[in-house]
């Protein structure tokens, strides 16, 4: 099972500050491509989550910004599953331009119903029982 994924990503003007960096928040947009990407490389589909009645939503994230990027970079987004349990997935992030680490983070997503109350992930939703967190 797939449990890393690198999506490259093409920092836009609509995504700078006035200095010409992309702006911090855009950095989480960009770690919710790379989730997204990660899980539909292992097969899932947020649209199946949906139609069960299942989301997941953030519940941490811990950036750490090493190096700016700049309008018109090309960026890669390393992102890699570093745990599993039964109601939660947490997530590393390495953004690079070239062989330089512009930010690493750390994330915690956990999977709700749509009341917002903590759910177990179905095992067959992507196929992760490979990694479950026996902890």
């Amino acid at each position: 099972m797939i449990n890393q994924h690198t999506t490259e990503i093409r920092v836009r003007y609509s995504e700078t500050d006035a200095m010409g960096f992309l702006h911090h928040s855009n950095y989480l947009s960009y770690f919710e491509v790379g989730r997204m990407e990660l899980f539909r490389a292992q097969g899932g589909s947020y649209r199946r989550m949906e139609e069960l009645g299942l989301y997941f939503v953030v519940a941490r994230i811990d950036v750490r910004y090493r190096r700016p990027a700049r309008y018109d970079d090309q960026l890669s987004l390393k992102t890699e599953i570093s745990r599993v349990t039964p109601a939660k997935l947490e997530h590393h992030y390495c953004l690079m331009r070239e062989n330089e680490v512009l930010a690493e983070a750390d994330s915690v997503i956990a999977c709700v119903n749509g009341a917002g109350e903590v759910q177990r992930i179905p095992d067959d939703l992507v196929g992760m029982t490979t990694f479950k967190d026996q902890n």
